[in-house]
């Protein structure tokens, strides 16, 4: 067994441990860039330091302490408030808004999983009201957060940038930010319509089985809701937010908008986001060094907010995002992903070595981090997007929708955190469709995505 093989065993172990234990694969990774550099590899432990990212984990401390502050500081019930009241009573604009919200907060920077359990309080709370299914309106959220996380300042937007300047297209970034917000938005509405026509049939089923009575599920295709209905039940499933639920995700569904006040601290954190966004896409500045820029000015405006969002930060996504590309880093420094790239050299057709990556990253992300699924394809990503037969852009983009479309899974974060949305007597038929729905995007998707921006060559 070659060393490169015995190499990629071992981080294909920290995968594992990771998805079915509780301990992070991201220390283990660490843990065995130490133990298979200088052990195997020959390397020093100070050449196995040196692979650590520090540029990406500024990127992970500043964007996840942002959008802890914009939490904490009550900015999201501000816009949470401002959508609802756009909303009013029209149904066909809460998952639009829904959408929207989460895919902003994602393009600005926040953590798929931190926009979805920031939002998901929110649109659930919104969709029971208006008779729009769980599940819908949880794969509508879920898609949002997809489409704004290739973004240029999102840590999934940074490696994806990450390949295509490696390939030698740095300057098609935002065009790998619109063709994966184009593609989700239309995965988006396909989701809605045939979950809420599937829901309702359902529905219509079960009320000819039972001579027309209470089925427990209303006729727009969502679950009752017996706050709405004055029984004073637990009707309203929503998301839990890691340290805070948001105020529209407290009131029971069906009363009127609680009203939130645009306090001067939370118009200045708006502005806070649109400085990071103009002074990282127009200005060039380092994402990871304009967030915490823009998180000391607010922290300074409000020291009260420091506490909580230091403690509410992400830090074990942040270890496991950086273990990972540490020992992806050891394995290039030692010559594994070397060969791993001549070997899909060695197939001899670029077009099917993307597809066949495309589906690798799929099938990984849907039991693992994509974060660390992108930071480990990536590497192998650059020599295949150079053909000159293919466009850069177009291999990256199938691989980013690829590696993200999956995270609906349940055993991924954004899945579990849409479990938790369930109620009890619904949580099978809950897990069953998650699943399902995983399933089918990592059965099509790749198929698709490959076809359209690596064959046809769009972009």
């Amino acid at each position: 067994m070659s060393l490169s093989l015995i190499a990629f065993l071992v981080l294909v172990a920290a995968f594992a441990v990771g998805s079915f234990t509780k301990i992070n694969a991201g220390l283990l990774a660490t843990i065995a860039a130490f133990g298979v550099g200088t052990l195997l590899a020959g390397m020093s432990v100070k050449d196995v330091i040196g692979q650590f990212p520090a540029g990406l984990f500024f990127i992970l401390v500043g964007a996840t302490l942002l959008f802890a502050i914009v939490r904490i500081n009550g900015t999201i019930d501000l816009l949470a408030y401002w959508a609802e009241r756009l909303a009013g009573n029209r149904k066909v604009l809460v998952p639009i808004l829904m959408f929207l919200l989460t895919a902003a907060l994602a393009s600005a920077g926040a953590f798929t999983p931190a926009a979805i359990a920031i939002v998901a309080p929110v649109g659930l709370a919104l969709g029971m009201r208006f008779g729009i299914s769980t599940l819908a309106m949880g794969l509508v959220i879920v898609q949002g957060a997809n489409a704004g996380a290739f973004s240029p300042v999102n840590p999934f937007g940074v490696l994806g940038n990450k390949m295509l300047d490696a390939a030698g297209a740095a300057d098609d970034s935002l065009k790998l930010y619109a063709y994966c917000f184009i593609f989700n938005a239309v995965l988006a509405v396909i989701a809605y319509v045939l979950v809420q026509a599937i829901m309702k049939r359902r529905t219509a089923k079960t009320t000819a089985r039972l001579g027309g009575g209470d089925t427990g599920i209303d006729h727009d295709g969502g679950p009752s809701t017996p706050a709405a209905d004055g029984a004073g039940g637990s009707g309203t499933a929503v998301l839990t937010a890691p340290a805070r639920t948001s105020v529209a995700g407290q009131r029971a569904a069906g009363s009127a908008p609680v009203k939130v006040a645009a306090t001067p601290m939370r118009i200045l954190t708006l502005a806070g986001i649109a400085s990071l966004l103009v002074l990282t896409t127009v200005l060039g500045m380092d994402v990871g060094v304009a967030s915490l820029v823009i998180a000391g000015v607010l922290i300074i405006l409000d020291s009260n907010v420091q506490k909580p969002a230091l403690e509410s930060m992400p830090w074990s996504a942040i270890i496991l995002v950086t273990g990972i590309v540490t020992y992806v880093g050891m394995l290039e420094k030692m010559g594994a992903l070397k060969e791993l790239q001549e070997g899909i050299a060695g197939l001899g057709n670029s077009s099917l070595a993307a597809l066949i990556a495309s589906y690798v990253v799929a099938i990984v992300s849907a039991f693992a981090s994509t974060t660390g699924t992108l930071g480990v394809i990536s590497p192998v990503v650059a020599p295949i997007a150079m053909d000159p037969l293919l466009t850069p852009v177009g291999v990256v983009t199938a691989i980013a929708i690829s590696s993200s479309v999956v995270d609906v899974s349940p055993m991924s974060t954004s899945g579990a955190l849409l479990m938790a949305s369930a109620q009890p007597k619904d949580e099978r038929m809950f897990f069953r469709a998650l699943l399902l729905w995983a399933i089918a995007m990592i059965g099509v998707v790749p198929l698709l995505a490959w076809f359209l921006f690596v064959q046809l060559g769009v972009g």
